[in-house]
């Protein structure tokens, strides 16, 4: 009877919860429905799972690039506490719950495909190991209240698949606002945080100019480059920490932040410089990674659309909006450290002392992907203020909600870590309450919840989505130079039509059609 665990275990250790084989995989069966030939489901396929493995890369980057600048602030300012990681919580829990994470996970793939098919919500959730945190998330909070194996995997199945078709749906009107198009969506667990920045971006930002329309002297026009800026403001980070930690701590700790150790004050300096250098390449590649995937995959989801679940959009992990304002993506990061910062302050003299909220030390990865697509969604409505109130919006919320949820994670709060985003903070603690309530009782009030939010989803897809919405209307939509055209939306519902943009002056004139 081994097998019978194993195989769901390794479907998804293996493949689903590696998200550029199930890219890859979706892009095939795409190919596939529209006929394509072999070579060419092939080399898209593999295409995509490419770009999806870059992304891996430039987020590998991205934490190795990190891990120093953690190290210096919390060595500048001496601060203790639990930080929110999805991958460490969801290893520990893999050695206990591991065959009920599997099962729940792909019962809850299954469950979303047939709500996608069957419902409104034509979103196909493919951030494969923000599913499997989910499902981790959803079977330890059943488990450590009470409830039977068959309980946990069944009910937390159905909780995993509505949120899958549910919350790119309740985004999706901010992420139309970026994108331009229902091309793509957002599959990623940190939706309250990005609703949040998208409202407060409408707020403070009603005449604030995008964050990508910056105008810099001609000495400083390589800063439109948003690498070059990227790389720069990071290295200029890494010293002024570097340079705080050295001063605090001492040489002999601050050289520790590094991994072998700085030689000297020098070297210490040179390497922080390096750091922040190198964090600049990982944005790039992860940008590069998400052009290539958006080039085959979404082409491929023709045919998903027209044979299995029409009208089907993929919904994609954060880095999805990047490319989109890349200078967006720098300042809401930033500004929701910032938050995180302010968030531990409050928690330290407050919170904690008063009923005894564990303190939740910002994390750079979660405050860099979170926070980065945040400030896109603020710029989107807010230009640079909403892109930075939003940043800091999301910067609150991720330190706040996994507080309250290690109430509810059993044992399993006690580990010094937590899941860090947003969704898992609101959800969890939803979940959580209820199955404390325990027996049938505990289940009806969670069905409730799922329910509830399916319910919202449907009635935000009908009203709000598909009758083409505008969360921030007197802005102008991206690249047009003017409102979205009245007449497109009236004629094929939430798709966008954008006037053509002449060539400059002095270009050469087009090559001929081909005859």
């Amino acid at each position: 009877m081994n097998w019978l665990v194993s195989i769901p275990e390794f479907l998804v250790s293996e493949i689903l919860a590696v998200p550029a084989f199930l890219i890859g995989i979706i892009t095939a069966v795409g190919l596939v429905a529209l006929r394509k030939s072999t070579g060419q489901v092939i080399g898209g396929a593999i295409k995509a799972t490419l770009g999806f493995l870059l992304i891996g890369a430039g987020a590998t980057l991205v934490v190795a690039s990190l891990e120093p600048l953690g190290a210096m602030i919390l060595g500048a300012t001496g601060a203790q506490g639990v930080i929110p990681t999805n991958e460490a919580i969801a290893g520990i829990a893999q050695a206990q719950y591991g065959a009920q994470v599997a099962w729940l996970m792909i019962l809850g793939f299954a469950v979303s495909l047939v709500l996608a098919r069957f419902t409104p919500l034509r979103y196909v959730f493919l951030t494969g190991h923000h599913v499997l945190f989910m499902a981790t998330m959803l079977t330890i909070i059943l488990a450590t209240a009470g409830y039977d194996g068959w309980v946990t995997v069944s009910l937390g199945a159905l909780l995993l698949g509505i949120l899958m078709v549910s919350l790119p749906a309740l985004v999706h009107p901010w992420t139309r606002r970026i994108t331009g198009d229902d091309s793509v969506a957002m599959g990623h667990f940190g939706t309250a945080g990005y609703i949040a920045a998208g409202a407060v971006g409408q707020v403070v930002g009603k005449k604030s100019r995008s964050t990508e329309d910056a105008k810099l002297p001609e000495g400083l026009r390589f800063l439109r480059d948003s690498m070059v800026a990227t790389a720069l403001s990071m290295a200029m980070m890494y010293v002024v920490l570097a340079v705080l930690f050295l001063v605090r701590a001492g040489s002999e700790e601050a050289f520790t932040a590094f991994e072998g150790g700085a030689t000297g004050v020098g070297n210490y300096i040179m390497m922080s410089i390096t750091q922040g250098l190198q964090f600049g390449v990982a944005v790039a590649v992860i940008l590069f990674g998400v052009r290539t995937i958006l080039g085959e995959l979404v082409p491929a989801f023709q045919g998903i659309a027209a044979k299995v679940v029409p009208g089907a959009i993929p919904a994609l992990d954060a880095p999805i909006v990047f490319p989109y304002a890349q200078n967006a993506v720098l300042l809401g990061f930033i500004s929701s450290f910032v938050g995180g910062l302010i968030g531990l302050f409050v928690l330290s003299v407050w919170l904690n002392p008063a009923i005894g909220i564990a303190l939740i030390l910002p994390g750079l990865v979660p405050h860099f992907f979170t926070g980065g697509a945040a400030g896109v969604y603020g710029n989107a409505t807010g230009g640079r203020r909403g892109a930075l109130a939003g940043g800091f919006a999301n910067g609150l919320l991720i330190t706040f909600l996994p507080a309250f949820l290690l109430s509810v994670l059993g044992t399993f709060g006690s580990e010094n870590t937590t899941f860090g985003d947003a969704d898992f903070g609101w959800f969890g603690i939803a979940v959580g309450s209820a199955a404390k309530i325990g027996s049938v009782g505990g289940i009806v009030v969670i069905l409730l919840i799922g329910l509830a939010v399916l319910g919202l989803a449907v009635l935000v897809q009908r009203r709000v989505v598909d009758a083409g919405w505008d969360p921030s209307p007197g802005r102008a939509w991206p690249g047009a130079s003017g409102e979205r055209e009245t007449a497109a939306v009236a004629a094929s519902g939430p798709t966008l039509a954008h006037p053509k943009i002449a060539p400059p002056k002095g270009a050469p004139a087009p090559p001929p059609p081909p005859s």
